[in-house]
């Protein structure tokens, strides 16, 4: 019961700290724009900021844009743990498998994705399909391995318990690994949607006509830092909320996890 009673105590506290350092984060931006510290066409002031994403909620532009990269971000990203799942979880349990693919995997991750975009439009020209396997390549050597690390965590008592009472490959995967992994694998997804969204602004700086990188992008020729914040803003918050979603999707599926950490 004591324990119950300090949970809510302890997330009051996680917020208010959350909210006083987004507050003072605030309070330092106006601080050098209203006060005159810092030339507006460096850093836009709030109400700039604001102004500038008010009117391009207007003109509609902004909803368009944010929807283009919502669904640019959500199918690159939701193919690459499409391949990642069985490839890593393959990994953490065959040697041979991990001996024959692992090498390739860790090399292709340290290639920075931007030297891969002229291949891309070579092989695959300028359409979306382009922008999608950008944002695949951004985000699915990354899962596999971090996949692999969170399989190979599971308990081994709990495998050879499973093989003495019967129980076949596909069962010890699909009864015991995969629940076993399930919570760590949901934190894997969440952080990789981050890394996705890190790389919307490349998979949208070459031939695109919408999308919020492409605004950043087109804006920068002008000088309009204020549609610039106000993109980088826009993608910070639609960030934040897919990563709520998964937090809560993890609440919901494996609700002894978030227990086990309260």
């Amino acid at each position: 019961m004591p324990e119950t009673d300090c949970r809510p105590k302890r997330r009051l506290a996680y917020r208010t700290v959350s909210a006083v350092s987004f507050c003072a984060i605030l309070a330092l931006w106006c601080l050098l724009t209203y006060g005159g510290l810092v030339s507006e066409i460096f850093v836009p002031s709030p109400s700039k900021v604001l102004a500038a994403t008010v009117e391009m909620a207007k003109e509609g532009s902004l909803w368009r844009n944010c929807w283009m990269s919502v669904k640019r971000v959500m199918v690159g990203w939701f193919w690459s743990a499409v391949a990642a799942l069985p490839i890593g979880m393959c990994m953490a349990r065959s040697k041979r498998f991990s001996a024959a693919i692992q090498p390739v995997i860790e090399f292709a991750r340290y290639l920075p994705v931007v030297a891969l975009v002229p291949l891309t439009i070579l092989y695959l020209g300028i359409g979306e399909t382009q922008k999608y396997v950008i944002i695949w390549l951004g985000t699915f050597f990354q899962l596999v391995l971090m996949v692999c690390d969170t399989v190979s965590a599971v308990d081994k008592n709990m495998i050879n318990a499973a093989r003495t009472l019967g129980a076949n490959r596909w069962q010890v995967y699909k009864e015991v690994i995969f629940p076993a992994s399930l919570p760590g694998l949901m934190d894997d997804f969440r952080l990789t949607i981050g890394w996705a969204w890190t790389y919307l602004v490349v998979a949208e700086m070459v031939a695109a006509s919408n999308g919020l990188g492409y605004i950043i992008l087109k804006s920068q020729r002008f000088l309009a830092t204020d549609v610039i914040f106000s993109g980088l803003i826009t993608i910070g918050v639609i960030g934040l909320a897919s990563d709520f979603i998964v937090k809560l999707l993890t609440r919901i599926v494996v609700p002894w996890q978030e227990r086990l950490r309260d």
